[in-house]
């Protein structure tokens, strides 16, 4: 009676230490992720470059309107090159009059998923 007990905590003491080493590294990742983002975004924000417009031709054929500086250039993106097509005037750039969210919140794609589910639910 008493080895089964034993042998019962020992079982629930390596889950728990099982449990907390994969939150631990779960976390570790977490952390590493955000850091290596912020670390990224800092590079990446300059004042004088910025992708204005990307066009997909094909998989892996694109054009894209880039800003340098006061000009906004036209160029060719291929699999291992990138050619420059020509300068575009600035009169006939069209911005968008909202600023585009780089990313869409996932939270309100999950709310909006849950309540489809819900509704679905209640069809049924």
């Amino acid at each position: 009676m008493l080895l089964a007990v034993s042998n019962s905590m020992n079982s629930f003491l390596q889950f728990c230490t099982v449990l907390f080493l994969f939150i631990l590294v779960l976390f570790i990742t977490w952390a590493a992720t955000r850091w290596i983002a912020n670390f990224q975004h800092g590079r990446a924000a300059g004042a004088n470059i910025e992708v204005v417009e990307t066009y997909r031709l094909t998989v892996n054929k694109y054009i894209q309107i880039i800003r340098t500086g006061e000009k906004y250039l036209a160029v060719a993106i291929c699999k291992d090159t990138v050619t420059m097509l020509t300068e575009v005037p600035a009169e006939q750039i069209h911005l968008p009059d909202r600023p585009v969210e780089s990313m869409p919140d996932f939270k309100k794609i999950f709310e909006k998923a849950k309540r489809m589910d819900k509704n679905q639910e209640h069809e049924e």
